[in-house]
């Protein structure tokens, strides 16, 4: 099932969204306003938003380290994410969360981790969950090419086959995981023939073409939510900048000026799909419009966190428990 013309135009939204949003970071954080760590997602913008697409909102995803477009692609407002990755109180997180801890329920964001793997276990819960109260939601889960060498990985997509979880694990192949290529930390690049070890069907994709990546990730959540159980799916995909907004690699560089331009200037998936988008009817000002749009959303989003108060001081425990709670809690048989 391809994309209709409605979702056309919200996909080339929702990736103008994530690149204007990755690229107004990436400045604030070299000025100072961002602080910890920027891991921008410039260059695999098809391959968050085709996924993102074939879901509903009350499905579940979790992200990783790099993962400021997957809430952009589910639909989570851009004035939270920012505030969030700003620290601010109005943030999706109040600011406790920050780049690669960002979450919103409401459109079925659980999680997304600094641990490489770490959100692959949590999507399986989710899906497990979902089978046991009797929903057709799914969990889809994204990791990186790196994080396929991870026991979670393993351990996780065998427990889902034995059970029939109605999961996807959706791996970003972007080639790098910081700097070692997958050509020497993998013993088999294709990363989505590992699915056959635990009978399900694993897929490769192309990520620079959202179409794609919709077309397949909608046959698996189709599967998952006939209790067929799930799929790996395998997006090739690019990352336009280092693994770290400001990471020096010292040293011999590991990888070519000719295979990153390559990538910028031939396989950018925003300059693919206008292209595919004014083929199929669109006007140039239709899509000036909505990449207009992106930017104003940003800029607006900007504004609304720099006006953002920081957590309170005195606030450094909320969240941290139920509430109410008796505090400080008295141990038992211990007079007080």
């Amino acid at each position: 099932m391809s994309l209709a013309r409605e979702q056309q135009r919200e996909a080339y939204r929702r990736m103008q969204r994530i690149r204007h949003f990755e690229e107004q970071g990436m400045r604030l954080y070299a000025a100072g306003e961002i602080a910890g760590s920027y891991h921008s997602s410039i260059g695999q913008e098809a391959a968050i938003v085709g996924a993102c697409l074939a879901l509903r909102d009350d499905d579940y995803i979790t992200g990783t380290h790099r993962s400021h477009g997957h809430p952009i692609g589910k639909g989570a407002k851009l004035d939270a994410l920012m505030a969030e990755l700003m620290g601010k109180s109005t943030g999706i997180c109040k600011g406790r969360g920050g780049s690669m801890h960002l979450a919103d329920s409401s459109v079925g964001i659980l999680s997304e981790s600094a641990i490489v793997g770490g959100g692959i276990p949590l999507a399986a819960g989710a899906a497990l969950s979902a089978k046991a109260r009797g929903t057709d939601q799914v969990g889809l889960t994204f990791f990186g090419d790196g994080a396929s060498n991870q026991g979670t990985f393993h351990e996780t997509l065998n427990m889902a086959a034995v059970w029939k979880l109605p999961a996807i694990f959706f791996c970003e192949n972007n080639r790098y995981a910081v700097t070692t290529s997958v050509a020497v930390s993998h013993g088999q690049p294709d990363i989505a023939k590992r699915a056959q070890g635990y009978g399900v069907p694993g897929l490769i994709v192309d990520g620079q073409d959202v179409t794609a990546v919709y077309e397949a990730t909608r046959a698996a959540v189709e599967r998952a939510r006939h209790r067929e159980g799930p799929t790996l799916i395998e997006a090739k995909t690019y990352r336009f900048d280092e693994h770290q907004v400001g990471l020096s690699i010292i040293g011999a560089p590991y990888r070519t000026d000719a295979e990153l331009q390559e990538y910028v200037q031939q396989r950018d998936p925003l300059a693919l799909f206008k292209a595919v988008l004014l083929d199929g009817g669109f006007s140039e000002a239709e899509l000036q419009a909505i990449e207009q749009e992106a930017s104003s959303a940003v800029a607006s989003a900007i504004d609304f966190a720099r006006k953002s108060p920081l957590p309170a001081p005195g606030d450094v425990y909320e969240y941290m428990y139920a509430n109410p709670i008796r505090y400080p809690p008295k141990a038992r048989g211990v007079r007080g």
